[in-house]
């Protein structure tokens, strides 16, 4: 499955600090950009993992679909 996050990166002093909007509490930070966003990827495979062993993994049944949120 692939899926599609907004990443925001910012400069700060000699490092960047990113984030990703859809998930709360993945973020991170890195010497250069392209060490941020691999940090990112990262943290975004393990909350939606750890997510899914959570909610998920063992259940027989569960609804599952897709919803619009406009911001």
């Amino acid at each position: 499955m692939v899926s599609n996050y907004t990443i925001v990166i910012v400069k700060s002093g000699g490092w960047y600090a990113g984030y990703v909007k859809e998930l709360p509490g993945a973020h991170s930070q890195g010497k250069t950009v392209k060490e941020v966003k691999a940090n990112l990827k990262e943290a975004i495979k393990m909350i939606v993992e750890a997510n899914y062993r959570h909610f998920i993994a063992g259940k027989k049944k569960f609804l599952e679909e897709r919803i619009s949120v406009h911001v």
